[in-house]
């Protein structure tokens, strides 16, 4: 089968189109959703850095956390799990 249509540089005109329009894509500059992404991703990785430097920061200028008082009973109740007795039974 010859082809019986010429068509400049042998491309259909419809095909013609695609190949304009990617150039034209081509020439915009960056893809807005990237530039979106890109921002929000720095802005978390950002946070999230900064996060880890201030807990470790505080880990070694802070002192350790005081332990709540055990109340006499529990004391009693631990001792005589372990099969101590108290004192003055």
């Amino acid at each position: 089968m010859e082809d019986d249509a010429e068509f400049p540089g042998n491309i259909p005109p419809s095909f013609d189109r695609v190949g304009d329009m990617i150039k034209k894509s081509e020439t915009q500059g960056f893809n807005p959703g990237l530039v979106v992404l890109l921002l929000v991703g720095g802005l978390l990785l950002t946070f999230l850095v900064g996060n880890y430097i201030l807990y470790s920061l505080a880990q070694k200028t802070l002192p350790p956390r005081k332990k709540k008082p055990v109340s006499k009973k529990k004391m009693k109740r631990e001792r005589l799990k372990q099969g101590v007795s108290a004192p003055g039974e």
